[in-house]
Order: structure tokens, then C-alpha cells, then sequence
């Protein structure tokens, strides 16, 4: 199977869910979900690297800078959404 950047996104959606996740748990400080997010996608993104064949890296620290970036941009996503729907009072 050919996923080749599909995989990127998809550590992006996990990760955003993981960072929702620990949103709604309550017991997570809002300032470490990012870090969370960011765990989450470099883990993620070793593990693309073992089992997928078609991961866009070929030696472990690019797939963990892959998944960092993914997982981050989980958190960027969620402020871009934030932004966009804020109402100014």
C-alpha cells in the first residue's frame, strides 16, 4: 500500500485526538498537551518508520523530526481553529 504523505496526516489527526483527549481529562495542564502532542507524533513517527514501507523518512531521526512536526502541528491546528472562530466581545 502507497501512503506516503497520508502517514503524515494521520499522525497529525492522532495526535490532535490524543491532545482533545487530554483536553477533556481535566487533568492535564493546558500548557503540556503541545508537549504531549509532540511525544505522541515522535513516537508515531518511529513506529511509521519500522512498519510502514513507504514512511517519507528512511533513518530514525528524520522520522522522529517527522513526527514532532506532525504532532505540533496537531497543536497548530487547534489554535488555527480557535482563532477562527473566536468572537470579539
Amino acid at each position: 500500500m502507497d501512503f506516503g504523505i497520508a502517514s503524515v496526516a494521520a499522525i497529525t489527526v492522532i495526535a490532535y485526538l490524543v491532545g482533545i483527549g487530554c483536553k477533556a481529562a481535566g487533568s492535564v495542564k493546558d500548557e503540556l498537551i503541545p508537549v504531549i502532542c509532540g511525544c505522541v507524533g515522535a513516537a508515531l513517527g518511529i513506529a511509521g518508520l519500522y512498519l510502514m514501507p513507504d514512511f517519507p523518512a528512511t533513518d530514525v531521526i528524520n522520522a522522529l523530526a517527522v513526527g514532532i512536526v506532525s504532532g505540533l502541528a496537531a497543536t497548530g491546528v487547534n489554535q488555527i481553529y480557535k482563532q477562527l472562530t473566536k468572537t470579539d466581545a
